[in-house]
């Protein structure tokens, strides 16, 4: 699904298309393989951590969700332009990039980081 684009990020193709739902999500199993396959050994994320993705100009947090079918990039309507839906390249922050972005956004489970 996804291939190594730099030192910072992959590159993926996925269907992107607008949803009723207020936080961007991929279909849960994705989820948790492109997590254990990209992130693997790193050991950055708890499984049900959210990836980053950057998709246009902007860094998303990706969780996953069963109700989404695979191969698919939903997110919030308020986030989608009229060129939806459509199969979009998406970058998939790499494990270090992804933990740098998600603690300047503050991203926290409960007490503990994101991040180890």
């Amino acid at each position: 699904m996804f291939e190594t684009f730099s030192a910072s990020y992959y590159l993926g193709k996925l269907y992107v298309e607008p949803s009723d739902r207020d936080v961007p999500a991929i279909q849960r199993a994705d989820h948790e393989q492109v997590n254990e396959r990209l992130y693997g050994d790193d050991g950055v994320f708890r499984v049900d951590a959210p990836l980053v993705m950057k998709l246009d100009s902007g860094h998303i947090p990706v969780l996953g969700d069963e109700a989404v079918p695979s191969g698919t990039l939903a997110i919030p309507e308020a986030a989608s332009d009229d060129d939806l839906p459509a199969e979009r390249d998406v970058l998939l922050a790499t494990a270090d990039r992804a933990a740098e972005l998600l603690r300047y956004s503050g991203y926290r489970f409960g007490d503990d980081e994101a991040v180890a």
